[in-house]
């Protein structure tokens, strides 16, 4: 006599949630992967200056590209095959929940440190409130619980001060880099 039993997830499984963000995730580096290939290709193959064919500049990058594109495919593949129901529900609780503000944050504070005040004002002064910032706003409004800001403020203050001081003058003294 057999009987059929459903299979029980095990702890090892992944969650459906996960396996909706691989297929996000592989279709990104497909694209991704295909948009640096189209750019390798059109690169400049400087026949003109009789360079060899496989020492092109747009070589690698094309190999590079062509793995990611596969690596995509082929997570997105598996992700695809894996049964995952309520995963678009889990996927949708996990973008919007706290953690995922706070990673949020800190893309779009290093996105304003990195595009925007990095040449607009001195590296020094960039880079002290970059972390100023930072500070506050993971302490005094992201955080649970929450500080008071006038708690945080001397702290933040004083560790930007050092921060831009120690990594400016790391750049400029020890690597010879020079600062915007």
């Amino acid at each position: 006599m057999t009987t059929t039993s459903t299979p029980t997830p095990s702890d090892d499984a992944p969650l459906p949630g996960m396996i909706k963000s691989d297929l996000l995730a592989g279709l990104f580096f497909i694209v991704l992967g295909l948009a640096i290939f189209y750019g390798a290709w059109t690169m400049d193959r400087l026949e003109i200056r009789r360079i060899h064919p496989m020492t092109v500049p747009g070589l690698v990058p094309g190999m590079l590209a062509l793995a990611l594109t596969i690596c995509g495919g082929i997570l997105a593949f598996r992700s695809l095959r894996t049964p995952a129901e309520g995963g678009w529900q889990q996927l949708s609780g996990a973008v919007f929940s706290v953690a995922a503000a706070r990673a949020a944050t800190v893309m779009l504070l290093a996105l304003i440190y990195t595009l925007g005040l990095v040449g607009a004002l001195p590296f020094w002064a960039a880079t002290g409130l970059f972390v100023f910032t930072f500070i506050m706003v993971f302490e005094c409004w992201l955080s649970e619980p929450r500080k008071p800001w006038l708690k945080s403020l001397p702290w933040a203050l004083g560790l930007a001060i050092v921060t831009a001081t120690v990594v400016t003058l790391v750049f400029e003294r020890a690597f010879l880099v020079r600062l915007p």
